[in-house]
């Protein structure tokens, strides 16, 4: 079954003054130069393909993908589950949270998770969907069992149907990292095929005037590579090289892959993890919700993250050199710090 998602996020540093909103005069990603690569070109050309997305990737630390052939069905059925589980009553929603341990599945309650050393919590609520593995699999020390709202039909196969098209399209994508990275076109295949990595499904209510805090704080996501497509409201920017923050508005129906902090570790920031954040409405949207789904993919939870030989130079030493650590310590470490254990 293929599936796909619609948007982003997590948390990791204050922002400083009052609520950032959108505004007419914020510039658009496109303006700067990221421009969308073709899916088609995977088969057809798969070194330029690899080429220009790694270029992204590099220079950005994000990249746009069109033509991912995801399903729009799917996509919808599964956003239409979102919203209909986020009207439940809070007393209902509730029953799917599970305290103490990290979010990893089910219900995460709005107000609970913040931006790393930031004062107020985000403006958001989700909920997440996990790997499902057979009964006696080592991993499942690491993966809880995925919780599913009996209140909503069709939300357990729209969501897990979508999280098993969202880790096959990632695993594509990083086979074309590989080799831009010349390391190999399959290197990462055997350290993501169990990866611990979750689909989110986010909510982020209207804003009321004044509200403390932003929809999603500033932020390096903790995995490998997170995938998700534009949500209807917008909101998202990331932070260029320069310091200046840029609107990311990809073309319809395109996807959105930016890389996280455990691939930029491995790579010796050669694949920078970049900030960005989800800033408040214009008042003419503070009363429009706003729904995505980000896919964040991770390694398997017992791969030692080390920095690879050939990322290290005379012009870029090693960052992390006698400081390997392996990828669930790492998670561990950062879920602490967003106040999610």
């Amino acid at each position: 079954m293929n599936a796909s998602p619609v948007g982003l996020r997590i948390a990791a540093h204050e922002l400083k003054g009052p609520p950032v909103t959108s505004s007419p005069d914020t510039p658009s990603v496109a303006a700067k130069g990221i421009e969308p690569v073709s899916m088609s070109r995977y088969d057809e050309d798969f070194q330029g393909f690899s080429d220009d997305l790694g270029a992204s990737f590099k220079r950005y630390g994000f990249a746009v993908i069109s033509d991912h052939g995801l399903e729009e069905s799917v996509i919808k059925a599964a956003l239409d589950d979102a919203k209909t589980f986020f009207a439940l009553p809070e007393e209902v929603k509730r029953r799917y949270h599970q305290p103490g341990t990290g979010g990893a599945r089910g219900l995460t309650p709005f107000g609970v998770e913040a931006a790393k050393g930031a004062a107020a919590v985000d403006l958001k609520e989700f909920w997440h969907v996990g790997r499902e593995l057979p009964e006696g699999h080592p991993y499942r020390q690491y993966m809880r069992d995925n919780l599913w709202p009996t209140e909503v039909p069709g939300f357990r196969p729209h969501f897990y149907g979508m999280f098993e098209a969202l880790d096959q399209l990632g695993r594509k994508v990083l086979k074309a990292i590989a080799r831009y990275m010349q390391l190999g076109d399959d290197f990462f295949e055997d350290k993501v095929e169990l990866g611990n990595s979750i689909l989110r499904m986010l909510h982020y209510p209207p804003v009321p005037a004044g509200a403390p805090g932003v929809r999603a704080g500033a932020h390096e996501d903790i995995n490998v590579i997170t995938l998700l497509l534009g949500a209807e409201e917008a909101g998202l920017q990331l932070k260029d090289a320069d310091g200046e923050w840029l609107e990311v508005a990809p073309p319809p129906g395109a996807l959105v892959v930016n890389i996280g902090d455990m691939l930029q570790r491995l790579t010796n920031h050669v694949l920078p993890s970049t900030s960005h954040r989800v800033v408040n409405p214009a008042p003419d949207r503070a009363s429009f919700a706003r729904y995505s789904t980000p896919f964040f993919l991770h390694f398997n939870p017992d791969f030692v993250i080390e920095t690879l030989p050939s990322t290290i130079s005379a012009e870029n030493p090693d960052r992390y050199a006698g400081r390997s650590i392996m990828a669930e310590d790492f998670l561990t470490e950062r879920l602490k710090e967003i106040r999610l254990l």
